[in-house]
């Protein structure tokens, strides 16, 4: 990833606030009944109003671990 492609978030969009921050931490998931965790995500997260943005790479690093997408690439791979 460039540093054109990297995210940079001065308010939130939700809300406008200004502070809004980058954070890096483990984000916990479900999906249907199996609760999964992504370690050390990198989001912007609002204080304000809770809103969370997620940038194309923390995107994928979460599908990676996702149940849900698992299934979909093994079925790809059969």
């Amino acid at each position: 990833m460039t540093m054109s492609d990297t995210l940079h978030i001065k308010s939130c969009p939700t809300c406008g606030s200004d502070k809004i921050k980058r954070v890096v931490r483990n984000v916990t998931r479900k999906y249907k009944s199996q609760t999964y965790i992504v370690p050390k995500v990198g989001l912007y997260d609002c204080p304000n109003c809770g809103e969370k943005v997620y940038d194309h790479e923390a995107m994928l690093k979460i599908r990676a671990y996702s149940p849900a997408y698992r299934k979909v690439e093994i079925l790809v791979e059969a």
